[in-house]
C-alpha cells in the first residue's frame, strides 16, 4: 500500500458519485493506472448504459492494450457474479491481464454473493484493500446501504 494507491482509490471513489443511483446496483468508480503511474482509463457505473459496471466501462476503453503491469482501482470489490452480462468484472479483469486490484469495500451480500478477492488471489492477482476508505463507498451508496452496514 502506497500513498499513490490511496490517491488513485480516492479518485475512483470520487468517480462513483457520477453513477446515477438505482435500486438494483451499486455506484462504483474505477481507474486503471499504468506501471508508470499514469492514468490509462476511468469508468463509473452506468456510464454508457444502465447495466455497465465501472470496471467494465474502464476496461472497454483499453481493448488490446497490454495491462499486465497495470493496476485497477475500484471503489467496491469487483463483482464475481453477473446477471446482466455474460462475464463478471472479475472475469474481465483476469481476461485483460491485470495483475493488481485495489479497492475500499468488499461487496455487501445485498445484491449478490461476491467472491472476487478469493478468485483474483487464486489466479495470482495481488489484491489490496483499504478498509479505512469503506465508509466513503457506503456513503455514495446510501440509496442501498446504511452508513454503518458491514459486509
Amino acid at each position: 500500500m502506497t500513498d499513490h494507491d490511496r490517491q488513485w482509490l480516492e479518485a475512483a471513489i470520487a468517480l462513483s458519485y457520477q453513477s446515477p443511483p438505482v435500486s438494483f446496483a451499486y455506484a462504483v468508480g474505477a481507474v486503471v493506472v499504468g506501471p508508470d503511474g499514469a492514468r490509462l482509463a476511468t469508468g463509473y457505473s452506468r456510464e454508457t448504459d444502465p447495466y455497465v459496471h465501472a470496471e467494465e466501462a474502464a476496461l472497454a476503453k483499453l481493448t488490446g492494450a497490454d495491462l499486465s503491469r497495470a493496476t485497477i482501482y475500484s471503489s467496491l470489490e469487483p463483482c464475481s457474479t453477473r446477471r446482466s452480462r455474460p462475464r463478471s468484472c472479475t472475469q474481465l479483469i483476469l481476461a485483460a491481464g491485470i495483475r493488481r486490484v485495489v479497492f475500499a469495500l468488499r461487496e455487501p451480500p445485498l445484491l449478490a454473493d461476491c467472491h472476487a478477492v478469493e478468485l483474483l488471489r487464486t489466479a495470482g492477482v495481488e489484491v489490496v484493500e483499504f478498509p479505512d476508505l469503506a465508509d466513503q463507498v457506503r456513503a455514495v451508496n446510501g440509496h442501498l446501504l446504511l452508513p454503518d452496514q458491514s459486509p
